[in-house]
């Protein structure tokens, strides 16, 4: 069944077109991702949807007695009533259902000795029971604690008055209000915005279930993936439809522009050839020949051109380090901190060493983005040490962009950075981030989250750091430029530790994965997805080995076990890492010294003095490496 028709739908802005000629049938069970660059338009098509905002041509069609449920990015509550009491109104009929339904029990009771009085109570009671059944009379507490529990709120928060929740608290009540209203269509702006991996989790597994029409917009990849039957890219105001997830469009978008860009130049090919002859046969000014010339003309005239396949333009950049680091790059050594009494993590280990590729994940307030502070200078631990290796250019992305001067214009934002760079340079840096033309002169303080991502990036890339620290690279940037940075990282052959929740990032650029968690620190080997595998083998393992216990004892035990498994999984990893090292140093060290046998070596006394010190340094590296081994070693064989 349609639930929703857009028919050549048009909106405008003054001599801006936001959408032109929309067309798009969504039917039940649809889960309709929206993509498109920010300030295409999307929010705008759906308040239109929504009936907020009008259009200015065509028609939208809803299927009879269709309710819309739309959540906005910046959806606000603000009241005296606690957050229970805010989802209970949800089922205000139902409480009254229920109430009115004790009453008829209790009228029931008095009225045995009127037959046709009781009679006619009972077929009442009876379409009221149904009524009361058939809108989830008996599951809708449940269900409250369910939507309570899955979107992260926590029990100690559920009687404060929504008046003194934050912004994101605030969003997600709003979220899960809907989530009980069960509207036909559910529209959903960025709903991930405010949501720990967890919750964006459970909110995935609801909507792959849910019972009417989806329409989402966001820039989580991984999301639209796991949630999305459906895409609709809004580019340069066409709205352009695709089956299948995320994946799935970016392959078929690719497909159609090469589609379109091959039909295009064939059609080009074609015009110039029938303009050739029509110049010949003029050229021979005889009368068959200049009518022949003319019926060719008037058959190109009713051609229908083709319009030149153009894209939107995407950021260009790459990281590159000024130079190479030695192979250990940080050491982090029973790291601890809290803040006015309150632990946020403690004896927090950490090698980092050249090429890795480290991705940390956890849940809010759990001390993610206060770690990278530490490791950054801008904040100190409470106990523990934190060194860094040999030549070690340290390079910070603040998701705030705190080091940003709200006074300054873009331009002189990036060359009092670089104040050695020509003017054209600067401006061509900028242009790669799409700041061109007038956007140079835009203060910092009126640029959007996604501009002052991309200036802090540009300036990111011009410090040519070989160890880079970044927190929450992907937000605020669109999906092209998610996808840019993810090729430069890919790309960049120095060092990277990233916290971040977007898991499409981490699944591209990650070879190991750190979880914080309030109870301790877990690491991982590979992208987002082993790390999802080992949990979910880890945990039905457990299940196998727990048979005949509460539910409580075995949560009791896997967490303790986990915890045990993973330190045990670590010194596995450790001590592979370990040996593999000491394979590289001995290969390193080897040629070294046919360098040093080779008469050649000895003729440059620089050269010979390097060779030398770089032969010293990799047989100090490797007794250190056999020691660690041969600790590493004992550890684990007290574990088994």
């Amino acid at each position: 069944m349609v639930l929703l028709s857009l028919n050549g739908v048009q909106k405008s802005f003054g001599m801006h077109d936001i959408v032109r000629d929309a067309t798009l049938s969504l039917k039940e069970g649809d889960r309709l991702g929206l993509v498109g660059v920010n300030g295409s338009g999307k929010t705008t098509l759906l308040k239109m949807i929504n009936g907020d905002m009008p259009i200015d041509g065509g028609s939208i069609s809803l299927a009879r007695d269709i309710r819309i449920g739309f959540l906005t990015q910046h959806a606000d509550i603000d009241g005296e009533l606690t957050i229970m009491e805010e989802l209970t109104r949800v089922f205000d009929p139902v409480i009254e259902m229920e109430k009115r339904l004790r009453d008829m029990e209790a009228e029931m009771a008095g009225a045995h000795e009127d037959e046709a009085r009781f009679n006619k109570l009972c077929s009442d009671y009876d379409k009221l029971m149904r009524r009361f059944e058939d809108a989830g009379g008996y599951e809708w507490p449940s269900r409250v604690q369910g939507v309570l529990a899955g979107l992260g709120f926590a029990k100690d928060r559920r009687d404060m008055p929504s008046k003194l929740l934050s912004g994101g608290e605030k969003t997600r009540l709003c979220l899960a209000r809907i989530l009980l209203l069960q509207p036909d269509i559910l529209m959903l702006d960025e709903p991930t915005n405010h949501l720990d991996l967890e919750a964006v989790n459970w909110l995935e597994e609801t909507l792959k279930k849910y019972p009417g029409t989806v329409i989402v917009i966001s820039h989580d990849r991984y999301f639209l993936n796991s949630v999305c039957n459906c895409m609709a890219e809004l580019s340069m105001a066409r709205l352009t439809y695709y089956t299948g997830n995320y994946d799935a469009f970016i392959r078929k978008r690719q497909a159609n522009l090469e589609r379109q860009i091959k039909e295009y130049e064939l059609q080009q090919v074609e015009i110039a050839r029938q303009e050739a002859i029509i110049e010949r046969y003029r050229m021979f000014n005889r009368e068959k020949s200049i009518k022949a010339a003319e019926s060719r003309e008037k058959r190109l005239e009713k051609l229908v051109r083709l319009e030149k396949p153009v894209s939107e333009e995407k950021v260009r950049f790459s990281f590159e380090a000024r130079r190479r680091t030695g192979e250990d790059v940080l050491i982090a050594k029973d790291v601890s901190k809290s803040f006015d009494g309150k632990k946020l993590f403690e004896h927090f280990d950490l090698h980092l060493r050249a090429g890795d590729r480290v991705a940390v994940i956890g849940g809010n307030g759990v001390g993610k983005t206060t770690l990278l502070r530490i490791f950054v200078g801008e904040e100190t631990s409470d106990s523990g040490s934190v060194k860094y290796g040999a030549n070690v250019d340290v390079g910070y992305y603040d998701q705030h962009q705190a080091g940003l001067h709200p006074e300054k214009d873009v331009l002189n934002e990036l060359w009092d950075d670089f104040p050695q760079m020509e003017g054209t340079r600067v401006r061509g840096v900028l242009a790669l981030f799409l700041f061109t033309g007038d956007d140079v002169y835009q203060k910092i303080t009126t640029l959007s989250g996604g501009e002052r991502g991309r200036l802090a990036l540009a300036k990111l890339m011009l410090r040519r750091d070989n160890l880079l620290f970044m927190d929450e690279p992907t937000n605020h940037l669109d999906m092209d430029s998610r996808e840019v940075l993810e090729c430069a990282l890919d790309d960049f052959d120095g060092t990277l530790l990233a916290v971040s929740h977007d898991r499409y990032f981490i699944n591209r650029v990650a070879n190991r994965v750190i979880e914080m968690r309030p109870d301790g620190v877990s690491e991982y080997i590979g992208n987002y997805d082993d790390y999802l595998e080992k949990k979910r083998a880890a945990a039905l393992s457990f299940e196998d080995e727990l048979p005949g216990m509460t539910q409580t004892q075995r949560d009791k035990i896997k967490r303790k076990e986990r915890l045990a498994r993973e330190s045990r999984k670590q010194l596995e990893n450790r001590v592979r890492e370990t040996e593999a090292n000491i394979a590289r140093t001995e290969e390193k060290i080897a040629s070294l010294e046919a360098d040093m046998a080779s008469p050649e070596a000895w003729q440059d006394a620089d050269r010979a003095r390097a060779i030398t010190e770089e032969h010293t340094a990799a047989q100090q590296l490797l007794e250190t490496l056999y020691d660690d081994w041969a600790t590493l070693s004992e550890l684990l064989e007290e574990q088994a």
